[in-house]
């Protein structure tokens, strides 16, 4: 597990492959400036699932948690096509949530992790690496 910090979210045990970055504002804040982030780099935000929404329309109760899932057909089929499997773990999925202390994090599978996996060259790979960028944009926001 990668974090910002050395301590990493509230309440979440350490898992292989996963980076996680602090966002200075609300989850949905943050998923509106990641779409907008998104947008200007190219990208098409293909889905938002509102997971705490759903819980509460069924009764239930989640903490505020979203996740967002985006790509670009024209890159993306470069990486599917040297990894058909890699249609596995793409559009590219940030996961946008608050933590057992209200922190909100965005939570994503790193680049380098989807390289091994599916086993690409580093160019087949580089448009996995887009989502480090704009973490970091809106991170820095």
């Amino acid at each position: 597990m990668t974090t910002d910090q050395k301590s990493g979210p509230a309440g979440v045990r350490p898992t292989s492959g996963v980076v996680h970055k602090r966002s200075p504002v609300t989850v949905a804040e943050t998923v509106l400036r990641l779409s907008a982030a998104i947008r200007e780099a190219g990208g098409t935000v293909y889905f938002v699932v509102d997971h705490s929404g759903e819980a509460q329309r069924a009764g239930a109760e989640l903490r505020d948690t979203k996740v967002l899932g985006f790509g670009n057909p024209a890159v993306d089929v470069a990486t599917m096509t040297a990894s058909p499997l890699a249609a596995l773990d793409l559009p590219t999925k940030i996961l946008v949530w608050s933590d057992d202390d209200g922190t909100v994090w965005m939570t994503y599978l790193k680049p380098a992790w989807l390289t091994k996996r599916h086993n690409l060259e580093p160019d087949q790979a580089e448009p996995l690496s887009a989502v480090d960028d704009l973490i970091a944009r809106v991170a820095a926001a």
